[in-house]
């Protein structure tokens, strides 16, 4: 079967095209791009240079992935973009290449990526994350597994969004948001966890249970971060959930919401 290529498309003689794949109307696939197996490239759309798509991917009408990293310290680098599989990107977002901070630029298999989402350079994002329509992540963010971001919200360099932590709309991401948690507001503020995530996502309300009383220990008490953590590891089971949100808050670059 031979890849659906438009006519009107244009593809660097560099680039390689999986043969049940799609590129539409006046889409460019640049130098040393890879579009995988069943994705497909929407009209208008640009792989603009090093990018890997990976299987059964959709990437939206006038998108542009593989752009230069918006960072006066890139000084050229061979860099790159991949996206994982089954990862839909939807019209208009941006993704920019890295600089030789982490060389490549991430996003994981089965997340969406809505409309006018921009991901800077040297961004990472894991699997199954949701980010809602016209959210900026500044360059060398972190976004863990499942977590969910609403539209309009802005995340600061360097700043991490933990695993299966929720931020509500419009919200301003100064510092690392823990996971497991919601969180909203400009500036932003911790409002508890992310109960109903959780537990749509198969947590036991045991592991529930435990991450509550975590949640109260470190951001609800009069203890300070070190107090807490060892008061954590004493009086908490350890579970692999509690341990992630121990080891974030203890790693935490930027400090973490509270």
């Amino acid at each position: 079967m031979s890849a659906r290529i438009h006519p009107t498309a244009i593809v660097d003689p560099t680039a390689t095209i999986a043969p049940d794949a799609e590129v539409g109307p006046w889409a460019i696939v640049g130098p040393n791009c890879h579009l995988g197996a069943g994705s497909v490239l929407q009209a208008r759309a640009v792989l603009e240079e090093n990018v890997t798509v990976g299987a059964h991917v959709t990437i939206g009408i006038g998108s542009v992935l593989g752009g230069k990293p918006q960072d006066l310290k890139w000084k050229g680098e061979q860099t790159f973009v991949e996206i994982g599989d089954h990862t839909t990107i939807r019209e208009y977002a941006t993704i920019n290449r890295a600089t030789s901070q982490s060389w490549k630029t991430t996003v994981g298999q089965h997340c969406f990526i809505m409309s006018y989402v921009h991901l800077a350079h040297d961004c990472h994002v894991g699997d199954h994350v949701i980010m809602s329509n016209g959210t900026q992540l500044a360059g060398h963010v972190t976004i863990e597994e499942w977590a969910i971001i609403s539209g309009l919200c802005a995340v600061h360099q360097f700043a991490k969004v933990g695993r299966h932590s929720f931020i509500g709309g419009m919200s301003r991401v100064a510092k690392d948001v823990p996971p497991f948690v919601k969180a909203v507001g400009n500036p932003i503020k911790l409002y508890g966890l992310n109960s109903v995530g959780l537990q749509r996502r198969g947590f036991s309300e045991e592991v529930v249970s435990e991450l509550k009383k975590a949640y109260r220990l470190f951001f609800r008490s009069e203890l300070n971060v070190r107090q807490a953590l060892d008061q954590a590891r004493q009086e908490l089971q350890p579970s692999a959930e509690v341990q992630a949100l121990i080891d974030f808050i203890e790693t935490s670059g930027r400090g973490t919401t509270i």
